[in-house]
């Protein structure tokens, strides 16, 4: 018989909440089986694991789960890996540029940050032992992003 796993198995053993493995599933990235009274209890396959472990590392990759759903459909039919070779690399390099304009605009900001820190610094050192007035700090900045 088939390995089968309940909400709470797959909750357990990925960390996560029933509540979000129910939003997967509301999303289509599950389709467990019904069973019990009224088909209350959701009863997963070992498709439906895998599916939960691409999700994850597709969410932990940055993707979307409209494009991890979208990656993870293509490997349902195993005839071609190509086209899913591709569409995973176009996911892949768009995302890519995504978080290396993310780390450009952090470094910038992060240059920023340490030229006011220097100037502040600066100021510090120009006034000695004198407690530097918060509004000529206020100024210097300013003056510096100007």
């Amino acid at each position: 018989m088939a390995t089968t796993y309940s909400i709470s198995d797959l909750a357990r053993e990925f960390d996560l909440t029933t509540r979000a493995i129910r939003f997967y599933e509301d999303m289509g990235l599950l389709q467990p089986e019904r069973s019990g009274p009224g088909g209350r209890n959701r009863v997963y396959s070992h498709r439906d694991r895998t599916r939960l472990k691409l999700t994850l590392r597709a969410k932990r990759l940055g993707l979307s789960l409209t494009e991890a759903k979208d990656l993870i459909d293509m490997y349902d039919s195993p005839r071609d890996t190509g086209p899913q070779l591709q569409k995973f690399l176009v996911v892949l390099d768009a995302h890519k540029r995504e978080l290396e304009a993310q780390m450009a605009e952090i470094l910038a900001n992060l240059d920023e940050v340490k030229a006011h820190e220097k100037e502040a610094r600066s100021l510090l050192t120009k006034q000695g032992d004198k407690a530097v007035k918060p509004i000529k700090v206020l100024k210097a900045l300013k003056a510096s992003a100007a």
